[in-house]
């Protein structure tokens, strides 16, 4: 048996099989990632540095966004090279779903601060199909890694895409319902 590093060199190896179609898919996904990131963690980086007291679970939304950017930016390189074609049929679909509902969940859970319940509970509508859709994408990974049909490395990174994805989601959750702390103190500093 390889190591698991030799494995992990192998699966990201494959990033050099991207034709340009490839290259602007997992460009486009991993940048939408990444800029979630950037904008959670510039978010709380410009408070900090203008005095504004942040709790940890404001921290956490960005830890949890890195976690999952850098997992998810693994994972995609299967998906765009040796596990293309299952992608295609009904796991593709559930992706777009998932994605839908993520993006969803983040946009409703920035306008929750100042749109209420109004923006909250669509949000938590969102935060919940997202999971949901997450577990039933697992079942496809999970069942082609029983065929035999998959590897260690793409299953991990399913481990590190919950880890970051939940970590962020329940941290935003608590940030949320804690009266997001921080952020009326940010907001006046930018103005």
């Amino acid at each position: 048996m390889t190591s698991f590093l030799s494995d992990l060199a192998v699966y990201t190896g494959r990033i050099r099989l991207f034709d340009r179609r490839d290259w602007l898919v997992w460009t486009a996904w991993v940048g939408l990632l990444a800029s979630l990131c950037a904008v959670t963690l510039g978010f709380v980086l410009f408070g900090s540095l203008h005095g504004v007291a942040f709790p940890p679970e404001a921290w956490l939304v960005s830890v949890g966004a890195a976690v999952f950017t850098i997992a998810a930016a693994v994972d995609a390189i299967g998906h765009r090279t040796i596990y293309k074609e299952e992608i295609r049929r009904a796991e593709g679909l559930v992706h777009g779903v998932t994605i839908l509902c993520g993006i969803a969940s983040c946009v409703l859970l920035c306008a929750a601060y100042r749109g209420g319940r109004a923006a909250s509970i669509p949000a938590a509508v969102f935060t919940g199909l997202s999971v949901l859709y997450s577990v039933v994408d697992e079942a496809f990974h999970w069942r082609r890694y029983l065929s035999a049909q998959s590897d260690r490395v793409e299953m991990w990174s399913h481990v590190f895409i919950f880890t970051g994805h939940l970590t962020m989601m329940t941290a935003w959750w608590a940030w949320l319902l804690s009266g997001y702390a921080g952020v009326e103190a940010t907001l006046r500093a930018a103005a």
